[in-house]
């Protein structure tokens, strides 16, 4: 299973909300709705994640053994 937790560690490490994702960045809350249940994402979506949060992808998702 994919978990997005790190991505909320992340946030918070940077000053980040999810109304700054929403509004300086575009993130719908479609997504944001997505991410908070462990949905999948496209990389593309990935790809902006690690932009707008100038991290690496570690740091927005790790991957769980079922």
């Amino acid at each position: 299973m994919i978990s997005y937790e790190p991505l909320y560690r992340t946030m918070k490490e940077k000053g980040v909300s999810t109304y700054k994702l929403i509004n300086d960045f575009g993130v719908s809350r479609s997504l944001l709705d997505r991410l908070k249940h462990n949905k999948p994402i496209n990389t593309t979506t990935l790809n902006d994640l690690c932009s707008f949060l100038d991290c690496k992808v570690e740091d927005i998702l790790v991957y769980i053994k079922d």
